[in-house]
């Protein structure tokens, strides 16, 4: 009281009651069936590693049992941190014991006592599609097959995807049974380039007189061209584009025929179509609704009309032609594919 008035306002003005209006406490869900999930914090960032990412590695499976086990080798040398990383499979009109081989690869890798060799985890789906067609090279590799193919392998793909991908996934690598050789470091070497889609250059050894002829293998990853589009506008909607065929003669520049594995591995292609063998893709393309068409979009289908459909929709498509990764020889020869140039 021996203050003044404005002495006194000063010396209250430091410690104001704070007053909440409409003060709400947090809502506590009780509800074992309610779920939550918040994508916002999901990215796909250069510094995958050290942001914990994880990756999503996806495999479509017909009568694949003679190679499983040559994966399984290469996958596990993978040096992208395994506890990271999920499996997931899908087994379509096989009539071999691929569900069974598949299976014991598993479980033998998922079981293996060093902790750095197990996954996060491994799904196995099955899923027929009624393709009956035969697997050996003429026929699957046959101008005639090659529509009916490509669609119900787009099925395939989706059905896969769409079965696997968590929300906490940030990339999808998509790796084919039958690669031969590919880098350990392959995951962090492609993450390295954040890109929205990114594929390697596919080639195959072939030893002759103790030569190896590097034959190239993937013509599915190509840039579009003015002959092409020209061709693609004369023929109906519905009409599939295959590359490598004297049927379609598309004039398309294919990253097979470019680069060498000698050069700088880093380089950029942007590219129009790509091959399905490895694809890294950054999750939310996918997530954003662009998938393989089981259809013909823009005159393709599978991957390269997946391609087509990611560059409609403003994403990155870019192929690394000095990066190789090796795929099995499937012995094609001339007299196998017509002019097809395996």
């Amino acid at each position: 009281m021996e203050i003044s008035q404005n002495e006194h306002m000063d010396w209250n003005a430091h410690q104001r009651t704070p007053v909440l209006f409409n003060h709400h406490e947090p809502y506590e869900v009780n509800v074992s069936t309610i779920h939550h999930v918040d994508l916002n914090p999901i990215k796909s960032t250069r510094d995958a590693v050290k942001s914990k990412e994880r990756i999503l590695i996806l495999t479509p499976l017909r009568d694949a049992s003679y190679f499983l086990a040559d994966y399984f080798d290469l996958v596990t040398q993978l040096t992208y941190p395994h506890d990271l990383i999920d499996l997931a499979f899908l087994v379509g009109d096989s009539s071999d014991d691929t569900v069974a081989h598949l299976t014991s690869e598993i479980q033998r890798i998922q079981k293996n006592p060093d902790p750095k060799i197990p996954f996060r985890s491994a799904t196995i789906v099955e899923k027929d599609f009624g393709v009956t067609g035969s697997q050996d090279v003429e026929t699957r590799h046959s101008f005639e097959f090659q529509g009916p193919r490509r669609k119900a392998m787009a099925r395939a793909r989706n059905y896969l995807l769409y079965t696997a991908l968590k929300p906490d996934h940030s990339w999808v690598y998509w790796r084919d049974v039958d690669i031969k050789e590919s880098p350990k470091k392959i995951l962090e070497d492609f993450i390295a380039h954040d890109k929205d889609i990114l594929v390697p250059n596919i080639w195959f050894h072939r030893y002759k007189d103790g030569h190896d002829i590097e034959g190239r293998f993937d013509y599915n990853s190509w840039q579009e061209s003015e002959k092409a589009l020209a061709l693609a506008a004369t023929l109906s909607k519905d009409t599939i584009l295959v590359e490598g065929y004297s049927q379609f003669d598309t004039g398309r520049n294919y990253m097979a025929k470019m680069g060498d594995w000698r050069n700088n591995k880093d380089d950029e292609l942007e590219l129009d179509g790509i091959g399905g063998v490895n694809i890294l893709v950054k999750a939310d393309v996918h997530r954003s609704g662009v998938n393989f068409p089981s259809y013909a979009f823009e005159n393709q289908a599978e991957t390269e009309g997946f391609a087509k459909m990611a560059k409609r929709a403003g994403y990155q498509v870019i192929g690394l032609p000095n990066y190789v990764v090796w795929h099995v020889d499937t012995d094609e020869k001339p007299g196998n594919l017509g002019a097809r140039p395996a």
